[in-house]
C-alpha cells in the first residue's frame, strides 16, 4: 500500500455513483482509505456532507477533481489501488478510465452491460493489463454479477460433490418489478450510434469474449422462444441473455481454458412466465424492442425485490443427469444492489486472496473473485443458496 488511497469512486455525483458511495460509507471497513472524484468540487462537497450525515463517526472520503481525459484520469489512477467508475454510457465515456488504469497498474471496476464496448476494450488493453498486473472487471453490477457468480458456485458444487463437470447452467429471473432509468435507456440507444450492426452481432456471439472457443451452440428453446425446466418452470427469452452469457462464457475460458467448468459447458438465461401464452407475448415484445434499438435493453430497475433461480446439469451421458439448484434473492433497489456489488468487489480485490490475483491481471470477470466475494455478498444480505437435487 504505497498509494494515497485504496479506492477512488469516479462519478460519485451520479445516481449509481452516489448509491455506491453511500454503501461504502455505511458498510465497508472504517479504515478504508478512499476518495470520491468528479469534475465539480462543489457537487462532490455536497456528496461528502450527505455521507457525513449517514455515518458521522466515519472519516470523510477525500475529494479529487478529474476531467474525462487520459491525462487527468492517469493522475487520478496513480493515487489509488482501485478505481470504481460509474460514468456512462461506457461506449462513449468509458475508455479514458480503462486506459489510465491499465497504463498505471491500477485495478478498475465498472457496471457496464455494453458487450460491444467490453469486446473492444479487451482487444485494445487486455495484454497490457496482464503485463501491468491491473485487474479490470467490467459488468460488475446487476447486469452480470448474479449470472456469473451463481454459475461459478454451481459448477464448484457439482465438481466437489459429484466429481463431474457441468454441461449447462440455466438461469431465470423469477421475481422483480420496476422500470429502467433514463441513463439505462440512454445506454441502450448509444450502442447503435457507436457500433455497427455487424460489430454488435459479432461481439455478442456466445463465445466472443472467451479466450478459447466453446461448444457449438444449438437451439436450447422452442421456435417460440419457450422452455420448461423442472424446479424453475415455464421460461421465455430474456432480453439480457446475451450480456450475461458473454460474461459467464469469458469466465469459463479464463479458468484453465474451460477445463475448470468442463469442455461441454454452456450458459442460458430466461425469464420465468406463468404460462406459454405469456411467454409468446414476451417473445414478440422482445423482438420489437431489439428491432427498434438494435440492442437488448439493460435490466437495471428500481425494484423492491429481485429473485433468481438457476439449475446446473452435470455433464453425464445418462438420460437422467444429476442436477444442482441455486436460489438468489435481494430485498432492495436494483441500483443499490449494483453499488453493493461494486463496493464489495473492490474490498475483495484489496483484502482477499482470489482467483483474480492468481490470474495476475487483465480483463477478468466477477466470478474470478470466487468464494471470498460470495462470502462478502451474503454477509451483505444478498442471499445465495445451492444444493444438489435428489437423483
Amino acid at each position: 500500500m504505497t498509494r494515497e488511497y485504496e479506492v477512488i469512486l469516479f462519478g460519485a455525483t451520479g445516481y449509481t455513483g452516489k448509491l455506491t458511495a453511500e454503501y461504502i460509507t455505511t458498510h465497508l471497513p472504517t479504515n478504508l482509505k478512499w476518495a470520491i472524484a468528479g469534475r465539480s468540487a462543489s457537487k462532490l462537497g455536497d456528496v461528502v456532507q450527505e455521507l457525513r450525515a449517514l455515518n458521522p463517526d466515519r472519516p470523510s472520503p477525500g475529494i479529487e477533481i478529474a476531467d474525462l481525459n487520459f491525462e487527468s484520469l492517469s493522475a487520478l489512477a496513480k493515487k489509488t489501488c482501485v478505481v470504481i467508475t460509474t460514468v456512462g454510457p461506457y461506449s462513449k465515456l468509458g475508455e479514458p478510465v480503462i486506459e489510465a488504469c491499465v497504463k498505471n497498474s491500477t485495478h478498475c471496476l465498472d457496471c457496464s452491460g455494453e458487450i460491444p464496448w467490453i469486446s473492444e476494450m479487451i482487444k485494445k488493453y487486455d495484454l497490457e493489463a496482464k503485463a501491468n498486473g491491473a485487474i479490470i472487471i467490467p459488468a460488475c453490477g446487476v447486469e452480470s454479477v448474479p449470472a456469473d457468480i451463481v454459475s461459478w458456485a454451481l459448477v464448484t458444487l457439482i465438481r466437489e460433490k459429484l466429481s463431474k463437470s457441468t454441461k449447462e447452467v440455466i438461469l431465470s429471473l423469477v421475481g422483480a418489478s420496476g422500470r429502467p432509468s433514463g441513463g439505462t435507456l440512454e445506454t441502450g440507444l448509444t450502442i447503435p450510434e457507436v457500433y455497427s450492426l455487424s460489430q454488435i452481432a459479432e461481439s455478442t456471439k456466445p463465445w466472443a469474449l472467451s479466450p478459447v472457443e466453446g461448444v457449438r451452440y444449438g437451439r436450447s428453446a422452442s421456435l417460440l422462444g419457450l422452455r420448461t425446466v423442472p424446479d424453475i418452470g415455464t421460461l421465455a427469452v430474456s432480453p439480457i441473455a446475451s450480456i450475461d452469457r458473454s460474461i459467464v462464457h469469458r469466465t469459463w475460458g479464463l479458468l484453465d481454458g474451460g477445463k475448470a467448468y468442463g469442455a461441454n459447458f454452456r450458459f442460458n438465461e430466461y425469464i420465468r412466465v406463468r404460462n406459454a401464452f405469456i411467454g409468446i407475448i414476451v417473445r414478440v415484445v422482445y423482438g420489437i424492442v431489439v428491432t427498434g434499438l438494435l440492442f437488448p435493453p439493460i435490466r437495471t430497475f428500481t425494484t423492491n425485490h429481485i429473485k433468481y433461480k438457476a439449475v446446473a446439469i452435470a455433464d453425464d451421458d445418462s438420460p437422467s443427469a444429476q442436477r444442482a439448484l441455486a436460489t438468489m434473492e435481494f430485498q432492495g433497489n436494483g441500483y443499490y444492489l449494483t453499488g453493493l456489488f461494486l463496493a464489495e468487489a473492490a474490498i475483495t480485490i484489496l483484502r482477499d486472496d482470489t482467483i483474480a490475483k492468481t490470474l495476475g491481471g487483465g480483463f477478468l470477470t466477477p466470478a474470478t473473485l470466487g468464494q471470498p466475494f460470495i462470502n462478502r455478498l451474503t454477509a451483505a444480505k444478498f442471499s445465495l443458496h445451492t444444493r444438489i437435487l435428489d437423483h
